[in-house]
């Protein structure tokens, strides 16, 4: 006879005391969100799950009532990754997960990122650079590369909080500000230049789970591209016009 490991069930509604929000932004997503929902809140007992209904044409909110999530919502759209920074100024959590309602992530696959802010981790990165291996590499891939690179972490490779998902710790909250969210690449360079620890910790297929957003193209690719040059604009007006790097022993001063 095999028996079956218990497992508590998953409650319906948010958590009073959270000790993780997951935030997912919405638009005209009926047909996953509950399922979306549903793998969200069980990476923890004690989770919030916030939808960011923005721009709904169909049941969204609805949906997400129903399945216990608190909503906010937004008659019109928020643009890209605003939603991150609404849900994170509404978060009662000490963990912060991040993922969107196009897809269905498994909670196994989520839980990685919350055991990492756990474990003293203040930024847990998807592990997912895109493919490398094709020419020419795709330009978006190039800059998280070179962000990675110019911030002195070429360690991450291309690991990107403009991927979902990822998790953040309050401290990081606190530290960069929730506006920031709104614009992925300049929140991870804030993080590494405020000296939080930013690790990619787990390798989530996220171009395998939601074949569609690749096909075609990349609509966002000129919106990325540009998130990059203002991180790194930043970093320069951090670190200087050289983000850091020494000018050699070169003499510019000898120029007429």
């Amino acid at each position: 006879m095999s028996y079956r490991s218990f497992e508590p069930p998953i409650p319906r509604q948010n958590h009073p005391d959270p000790l993780v929000s997951v935030i997912i932004p919405a638009m005209n997503e009926v047909g996953k969100i509950a399922a979306v929902i549903a793998e969200a809140r069980a990476v923890h007992p004690a989770t919030e799950v916030i939808v960011v209904a923005n721009g709904c044409r169909d049941h969204t909110e609805m949906a997400a009532e129903r399945m216990g999530a608190k909503v906010l919502s937004f008659a019109d759209p928020l643009g890209n990754d605003v939603g991150r920074s609404v849900g994170a100024q509404a978060a009662m959590g000490q963990i912060l997960l991040f993922t969107d309602s196009d897809m269905v992530i498994p909670s196994g696959e989520l839980k990685p990122f919350v055991h990492a802010v756990q474990s003293g981790v203040d930024v847990a990165l998807n592990d997912y650079t895109g493919p490398t291996d094709r020419s020419p590499v795709h330009r978006v891939i190039l800059a998280k590369y070179t962000l990675n690179s110019m911030l002195g972490r070429p360690d991450l490779r291309g690991a990107s909080m403009t991927a979902v998902p990822h998790a953040i710790s309050r401290r990081a909250l606190q530290t960069i500000g929730s506006e920031i969210l709104s614009v992925p690449p300049k929140a991870q360079a804030a993080a590494v230049c405020r000296g939080l620890r930013v690790e990619a910790v787990h390798r989530v297929e996220v171009g395998r789970l939601n074949p569609g957003r690749a096909a075609g193209g990349d609509p966002l690719e000129r919106l990325v591209l540009g998130d990059h040059l203002e991180a790194l604009a930043a970093l320069a007006g951090e670190r200087g016009c050289r983000g850091g790097f020494h000018d050699g022993e070169r003499r510019r001063s000898m120029v007429r």
